[in-house]
């Protein structure tokens, strides 16, 4: 409860920074660069003059905004997928397999680097590069699940009382993936970020000026002998909100525990 409360805070604040920001994150003014703690610029200013808590509340808005993007349109694409691949199986199950074996022929870091190298620099290449991986992954976690589910006696009375598939999907079937999905969606959360994180370090993510962390630790690379706490805002963030978000994913697991349950 209490990552959970953090976590809630720390998007509450991304989100709605706006409201407590005083200057402009992609104004440079060289004459307040590498500025001091001070009442006008709390963290400083950067190598450039940026106040670096807008820079910081705002690339939270960015690193975690974009990487729950990612995480619901992958939802959305593979609980679908695998629903209907492990019910109606068949032909429709072996065409997944081999799209599904495709992915999983390769590592998703290594794809997803691959296909934001071919798509191009820029977040929303990024995004649609860790969709296009992460998808695979629930659509396999929910069509293993459905595989066993929906040969017990209770799709089968249902089957018998004449509801549909959608029906038997929506009201039977789904309730028992979902506990497995959101373990699995809260541990991906960390994994995201920093994906995000990484390849906005490295210049295939967020393109200047926007803020987000994983470029402002880029940006703040050649003055860290100087100025240290450029990198140790955006790097303390970042572990912070995944550590986070492992913390939930770990709850979560020992919550939706299926062994621990029967053994209680």
């Amino acid at each position: 409860m209490i990552a959970l409360i953090f976590i809630v805070l720390i998007l509450a604040v991304s989100i709605y920074a706006f409201l407590y920001l005083r200057h402009d994150p992609t104004f440079t003014n060289l004459g307040e660069r590498l500025k001091g703690m001070s009442l006008h610029h709390p963290l400083g200013t950067d190598h450039l003059g940026r106040d670096v808590l807008t820079r910081l509340l705002l690339g939270g808005q960015q690193t975690i905004g974009y990487s729950l993007l990612a995480l619901i349109v992958s939802l959305i694409i593979g609980i679908p997928f695998g629903l209907i691949s492990g019910y109606k199986r068949g032909l429709v199950d072996r065409i997944f397999m081999r799209i599904a074996d495709g992915f999983l022929a390769f590592p998703d870091t290594i794809v997803a680097i691959v296909l934001s190298g071919l798509l191009g620099p820029g977040i929303g290449n990024l995004v649609l590069a860790i969709v296009m991986v992460k998808w695979v992954s629930y659509a396999r976690l929910v069509r293993s699940t459905i595989l066993s589910e929906s040969q017990k006696d209770y799709v089968l009375i249902a089957r018998i009382n004449g509801l549909s598939s959608s029906k038997i999907m929506r009201k039977h079937l789904f309730p028992h993936i979902a506990g497995h999905v959101l373990v699995l969606a809260s541990l991906d959360l960390g994994k995201i970020i920093l994906l995000i994180s990484a390849w906005s370090y490295i210049g295939l993510g967020a393109q200047p000026p926007i803020p987000e962390w994983g470029a402002m630790l880029n940006d703040s690379r050649p003055h860290f002998q100087s100025s240290p706490e450029l990198m140790i805002y955006p790097g303390l963030a970042i572990v912070v909100v995944v550590l986070l978000t492992n913390m939930l994913g770990d709850y979560l697991r020992d919550h939706f525990d299926v062994k621990k349950e029967v053994k209680k």
